[in-house]
């Protein structure tokens, strides 16, 4: 059983053909921060890097951003998805938390736009903000008295 102080920390993840975005934030303070920007390789991730994000960490769950069409209906990548949130429930045992993730990469590229990084750079770090988008959608949502 995870202590306290784990069970409020989060792992969130926006998944990719090529990258997988990957976001950290606690349940107490209530903010995602970017972590770090993994590559996919035939739809599957480093799981020897996600296992020491996890082991570092200690999360108490974990998030997944669930891509949908605009208008709620499900795609090729929300199967996807879906998929890769299974494996990590069944891989870590731990909960795993679905959140619709539609606009959250377009949000993601806004802010690097607003910060002023340049659009070459673009790649390097949209996944994982769009991993802190979906993964702060997630804590916003939690209850305020949520321990």
């Amino acid at each position: 059983m995870p202590d306290r102080a784990a069970a409020g920390r989060f792992l969130g993840f926006d998944v990719g053909e090529r990258y997988l975005g990957v976001s950290v934030g606690s349940r107490h303070t209530r903010l995602a921060e970017p972590l770090t920007t993994l590559h996919v390789a035939r739809q599957s991730p480093d799981w020897q890097v996600l296992d020491r994000l996890v082991k570092e960490w200690k999360p108490g769950g974990l998030v997944v951003g669930l891509p949908l069409n605009m208008d709620g209906s499900a795609n090729r990548m929300t199967r996807i998805a879906r998929a890769f949130g299974e494996r990590l429930g069944e891989r870590y045992n731990l909960p795993v938390h679905m959140v619709d993730e539609r606009l959250s990469t377009r949000a993601a590229v806004d802010s690097l736009i607003e910060a002023g990084v340049p659009v070459r750079r673009h790649r390097q770090k949209v996944d994982r903000l769009a991993a802190q988008t979906i993964l702060q959608a997630f804590l916003n949502e939690l209850p305020g008295d949520a321990q």
